[in-house]
């Protein structure tokens, strides 16, 4: 579905936009230490230690798309933005 706006643009409407920017708030005003995001999600990644292991393939924040370097396997990653960290892993 694409919508035009005021000035005449096409644009395609994001039926997850209202999800991501509610879990984009909330990632951010509860940011955790690298210790706690651990505890709750298990490996966690800064950005030095993703380029290592991924291929960022998308971004559509709070999530990246993500392929691992080292089995090409396709997933998505959650992000925080202060301080920048990675977690909660999912295969695609």
């Amino acid at each position: 579905m694409s919508i035009q706006n005021q000035s005449g643009c096409k644009s395609v409407a994001d039926s997850t936009e209202v999800a991501r920017r509610n879990r984009l708030e909330q990632l951010n005003s509860e940011s955790g230490s690298r210790t706690t995001l651990e505890a709750v999600h298990g490996q966690v990644w800064n950005t030095d230690e993703l380029k290592q292991d991924f291929v960022v393939t998308g971004f559509l924040a709070p999530f990246v798309t993500v392929q691992r370097k080292d089995n090409r396997e396709e997933g998505t990653l959650e992000f925080q933005h202060q301080p920048r960290f990675y977690f909660n892993y999912r295969r695609s």
